[in-house]
């Protein structure tokens, strides 16, 4: 470093870079100090400074640099206690004022760094011992510098753990094209070693293998599923409406959560704009709902026990995964740059058409979501081991949902409420809060086995009436069609 840069550490305010003392025998305080700077928590990927013979106001203490408090710090590195060992230089500046001792620090490649057993680092001004979460964040640094979780071989894991149909027939053609798959004449297990889902010098499938293809993900990984949960109200004491759990391999049940966005989560009221015309309200875009969702399966820390949390409330839909931003993101990049905690899971992903990969998600997320009036998704990164994300609820969908808000409709003709009949009494108070019934089902618990019976007294008139709605209002006369309560329907059996 140059004698200006020297003096501008010297002078300038606080920083995690940057450490001040007079003292000139505490050895442990230096090492400490190094140590934190070799561990770079902040993710800098520069240089830290322990600047002996300054004082904390700036001002030099007229310190004597001698050639044993040299000798003294060149040992720091040597002695053995701080491990792996650091990259330091050491320099001393002259001043009228005094002499200073400069020791710099380089950022390990491989953290964390231990001084005596203990992980130390610095946050702000000040340094501490790393937390179980702090010393996680150096451990997946130091891996995305060597290997990823997810292309490591699952210890206890062999072929028989695999859906091996599920390769063949559904990934492979999508992974390679025709003209390659006609001349491989490699075993399974190689061609998926290709694709790192395998590894064959230990001959068990990797964590991306297991996720991807397994029969039982959940059995090696036990946080590897997606977590929904339905409250009725807008905070987590409200009560539970509805979980589901999707738990599956990759491709199994990244189709389940794609078909739960857009027949269970995406919500359309019809709003009136004249006397003859209807527009839909959605209270959540089905694209970026399902981008937030995927990234979460993408990036998620699949070492964690926790699952991914998909909370729904009256309100908004809050997605939590483990693991906070990986190696080069950080909060004041994102979302322009980008990094993969687990490449090939985000490689299978793309694959299956589920990501682009391109860093355009996010931004493409906000665009829909402002476009549909919910605002920018909200991103929280301060809690370091997590991410969150929340998104609100649509302002003109909660606006015709709630019955206290009044709303300006075109004039129409006044209509006379039907009154609820005791069939349609009967259906609606046979079905749960927050369930949602096929057809046959309804019929079979209303013991009735007239399906014409059942669609022109039953079905029909709740539906008219508002008190019941389809899960897919599209498409009608789906095999998948479900039937749930609607708010009128839930205030009409109090």
């Amino acid at each position: 470093m140059t004698r200006e840069q020297i003096t501008q550490l010297i002078t300038s305010g606080e920083s995690d870079r940057i450490e001040r003392t007079v003292s000139i025998s505490n050895t442990v305080k230096f090492s400490e100090a190094v140590c934190a700077f070799a561990n770079d928590l902040p993710n800098h990927k520069q240089p830290g400074y322990l600047l002996i013979g300054v004082k904390d106001d700036g001002t030099l203490s007229g310190l004597k640099v001698t050639d044993e408090l040299l000798k003294n710090l060149g040992a720091l590195r040597s002695e053995g206690n701080i491990l792996p060992p650091p990259v330091i230089h050491i320099e001393k500046y002259s001043y009228q004022e005094g002499e200073v001792a400069v020791v710099e620090v380089q950022p390990s490649f491989f953290p964390p760094v231990r001084y005596k057993g203990k992980v130390w680092v610095r946050i702000g001004p000040r340094k501490s011992v790393a937390n179980e979460a702090e010393e996680r964040i150096l451990i997946e640094r130091r891996q995305a510098g060597i290997t990823t979780f997810d292309s490591c071989p699952l210890s206890g894991a062999t072929l028989n753990d695999l859906d091996l149909e599920l390769f063949k027939y559904q990934y492979l053609p999508k992974a390679v094209d025709d003209d390659t798959l006609n001349r491989d004449t490699r075993d399974i297990s190689e061609k998926m070693a290709s694709l790192r889902l395998f590894d064959t010098t230990v001959n068990s499938p990797t964590v991306a293998g297991i996720l991807l293809l397994g029969k039982n993900p959940e059995f090696f990984l036990p946080g590897a599923y997606v977590q929904y949960v339905r409250f009725g109200g807008t905070g987590r004491e409200a009560n539970i409406l509805r979980e589901v759990k999707f738990s599956a391999n990759l491709i199994t049940m990244l189709n389940k959560l794609d078909g739960f966005v857009d027949n269970s989560l995406v919500e359309k009221k019809p709003v009136p704009v004249s006397v003859l015309r209807e527009e839909q309200v959605l209270n959540y875009p089905y694209w970026a709902l399902r981008e937030l969702i995927m990234n979460a399966v993408m990036h998620r820390d699949y070492q964690s026990n926790m699952p991914i949390r998909l909370y729904q409330f009256d309100d908004r839909i809050e997605i939590m995964n483990a693991g906070g931003l990986y190696g080069n993101a950080r909060p004041e990049n994102f979302p322009n740059v980008n990094d993969y905690r687990n490449p090939v899971i985000a490689e299978t992903m793309k694959v299956l058409g589920y990501v682009n990969r391109f860093s355009r998600g996010v931004s493409r997320v906000n665009e829909e979501l402002q476009d549909n009036d919910n605002g920018k998704a909200i991103f929280n990164f301060d809690l370091m081991t997590v991410f969150e994300v929340t998104v609100k609820s649509s302002k003109e969908y909660l606006k015709i949902t709630d019955p206290v808000t009044p709303q300006v409709t075109p004039q129409v003709a006044p209509q006379v409420t039907p009154q609820v009949t005791p069939q349609v009494d009967d259906l609606i108070k046979c079905i749960k809060l927050g369930e949602s019934y096929s057809r046959d089902e309804l019929q079979n618990i209303l013991e009735l086995k007239d399906r014409k019976n059942f669609r022109e007294n039953y079905l029909t008139p709740a539906l008219e009436q508002g008190l019941i709605e389809m899960t897919i209002p599209d498409k009608p006369n789906s095999r998948l069609q479900r039937y749930r309560l609607t708010k009128k329907g839930v205030k009409s059996r109090k």
